[in-house]
């Protein structure tokens, strides 16, 4: 008699087969998710095969070109060429929808180097898709992971390159096994994170009892994690890969159950999860690198970490290392809050679009806001501010959190990408304070020009021409409607005028939220239908970590925040021209009911300021009794109630 497989490090909590009512609210679930736009057509995945087999066909150039450079006198080699294109993430995983980009690992023979990857791919892409196929191409070589980025038909790509430093040839297409950890040898560390990407997805459907059941989870999860505005790994809440690994480790613990019953343990089985005890998905390897895998009892900097998931492939790490309290905080009230609605739905209380229900961060989240604002004058450069920016708004969460009269400090999980248009200097200062009110609209986007007309400090084409004429580039004439653009002689100079850089300059600003928590106003973003009692067990938690902050009128987080500024004004690209003289970085105070309009989604109430009630003043202090109009004594004051209850407790 033959045992069954183990999963995982500990044994099943169940092996109970689903019973009709769980296999019913599968179907339900699996129903709602079509009904919530999740999966694509048969059509568009299609095309995403077609977008692959072109890149592995283009690919395959790149390789036989460089082995001609380098190996023109061995024909068996250059007629063997060849590279690998492999998926990881969401495609490879099977939970991709419409919209979703396909992250891509492009593995090459040793003799193709980064170099040559970043100097001849993307050249190689526009030369050899389809006219038109391939638009947005943007290499970023010196990123934490080297990738190109681009669209090809419509599909967003990501991709990263790494070689197998061990193999001069490849085997046919398909036979080539990243899984066997001898091809690390001889990687670099930005190799050695690319390759990593494929191991761990392919390792993770393979530790998962049923993957069908996984993936049907795994959609309702990260459906969950994202309406709930807790899915951005850059901000400091689980990426896609660790919800995966999540979901893949109540699997293991569930291996007969039906999809419905792995999504409702999963809520309550995280909650209670005792962190920082870490998730993992088998037992740590020993590998053939010397390498750092995540050890806490060796790296003191590991044991600070708050929930460790640990990535199952060789060399292991901590996917989840830049959680902060905070987060940590919003993630575990969310889980709290799902885990009755699934216990609802199973109880067939509630339907599963329940659970989906939409965050309420700005209607109902907090009455104080942080607004973090990235601005620049020129596209190009913004994405490479705004981008840095992003990904230092958790450092500014974890400042944040420390100061003893914040509770919580919960970071939006995405940016707000706005254009504006401002005529001189005060409107551009304004705007990098966060004014509104010089805004392009939608509807007069299409009529913009791509950017500006200077880029890293060098004319336009067009602008060039006009001066060379003697004439000013495209504001020539005096805007009548706009009292501050003005056109003055240049040095005297009769029919020569002064290019202003203020006039129609198109500015681009990201904005990012952090809500705030005071001490005093605990769990005030969390008013939730389905829980009544849900804002005491999320108090007491935190009670131990609240300092008292009855009556204070101001709440000072220069400190902070300026730490955060020097920080990222410290960033050696910005310090380089022309990075610093085009953006600039701003933080400010917003309360709820000043939120701007685009964070609302139509349908949601915007915050409003309350009605004081009649006769109220601050604090609690009662209105006096007016004296009489004729002149007598008021009435004499209401005895005051001896009741014991409301006397002084003595000490």
């Amino acid at each position: 008699m033959t045992s069954e497989r183990s999963w995982g490090l500990t044994p099943p909590v169940s092996t109970v087969l689903p019973t009709p009512q769980e296999t019913q609210a599968s179907n339900a679930l699996l129903e709602e998710l079509k009904r919530q736009g999740t999966f694509e057509s048969a059509e568009e995945t299609n095309t995403r095969k077609k977008v692959l087999a072109d890149i592995q066909r283009i690919v395959d150039e790149l390789v036989r070109r460089i082995a001609k450079q380098k190996y023109p006198r061995n024909p068996t080699l250059i007629r063997d060429a060849r590279g690998e294109v492999f998926t990881y993430g969401s495609f490879c995983l099977g939970v991709y929808g419409p919209g979703s980009d396909i992250d891509t690992l492009v593995v090459a023979p040793r003799y193709v180097t980064r170099q040559d990857y970043f100097e001849h791919l993307p050249k190689m892409l526009e030369e050899m898709a389809p006219k038109g196929a391939v638009t947005d191409l943007t290499p970023v070589e010196d990123a934490f992971v080297p990738i190109i980025k681009f669209e090809y038909w419509g599909i967003s790509i990501d991709l990263i390159f790494s070689r197998i430093a061990t193999l001069d040839q490849f085997p046919p297409h398909g036979q080539l096994k990243l899984s066997d950890n001898s091809y690390l040898r001889g990687l670099d560390d930005a190799e050695l994170r690319s390759v990593n990407g494929t191991r761990v997805t392919n390792e993770i459907l393979n530790l998962v009892p049923e993957q069908s059941t996984f993936r049907l989870a795994l959609r309702a999860i990260k459906l969950w994690a994202q309406r709930r505005a807790i899915y951005a790994n850059i901000v400091g809440f689980p990426g896609g890969v660790v919800w995966a690994m999540l979901v893949a480790r109540v699997c293991q613990l569930y291996p007969k159950a039906s999809s419905a019953t792995i999504v409702a343990k999963f809520f309550h089985l995280i909650r209670k999860w005792p962190w920082p005890q870490p998730v993992m998905l088998k037992a740590m390897e020993e590998g053939p690198l010397n390498v750092r895998v995540w050890n806490p009892k060796v790296y003191r900097g590991d044991s600070f970490h708050l929930m460790p998931v640990i990535t199952p492939a060789y060399p292991e790490m901590c996917s989840t290392f830049n959680i902060t309290h905070s987060n940590k905080e919003v993630i575990q009230r969310e889980l709290l809050r799902a885990g009755e609605i699934a216990t609802k739905i199973m109880g067939g209380k509630l339907l599963w679009k329940d659970l989906f229900v939409k965050h309420s961060f700005f209607t109902q989240g907090y009455k104080y806001y942080l607004a973090i604002i990235s601005t620049s004058k020129e596209d190009e450069a913004h994405k490479i501010w705004s981008g840095y920016i992003e990904s230092k708004v958790r450092i500014l969460v974890a400042s944040l959190e420390k100061h003893h009269s914040i509770a919580i400090a919960h970071p939006f999980n995405k940016g707000f990408e706005r254009r504006h248009r401002v005529q001189n200097e005060q409107q551009y200062e304004a705007v990098e304070d966060g004014s509104m009110a010089y805004i392009v609209k939608e509807d007069e986007k299409k009529d913009d020009a791509p950017a500006n007309s200077e880029t890293n400090g060098v004319k336009a084409e067009g602008e060039e021409q006009a001066a060379s004429n003697g004439q000013a580039a495209s504001n020539a004439q005096p805007d009548s409607a706009n009292p501050d653009a003005k056109s003055e002689p240049d040095d005297g100079k009769t029919g020569e005028l002064k290019h202003d850089p203020w006039s129609n300059l198109l500015v681009y600003t990201t904005t990012h939220y952090i809500g705030l928590e005071l001490a005093e106003g605990r769990c005030a973003s969390y008013k939730d239908p389905y829980i009544a009692d849900f804002q005491d067990q999320v108090s007491i938690a935190f009670l131990g970590k609240i300092t008292n902050l009855a009556g204070a009128k101001s709440l000072d987080l220069s400190y902070q925040v300026n730490e955060f500024k020097d920080t990222c004004f410290g960033w050696d690209k910005y310090k380089d021209k022309p990075l610093s003289h085009l953006s600039s970085l701003s933080v400010q105070h917003v309360k709820s009911i000043n939120l701007p309009d685009d964070v609302f989604d139509p349908g949601e109430v915007k915050p409003t300021r309350q009605p004081k009630k009649p006769g109220a003043l601050a604090n609690g202090a009662q209105r006096k009794r007016p004296a009489p109009n004729d002149g007598s004594l008021p009435p004499p004051k209401r005895p005051q109630s001896t009741n014991p209850a409301s006397l002084p407790t003595p000490t």
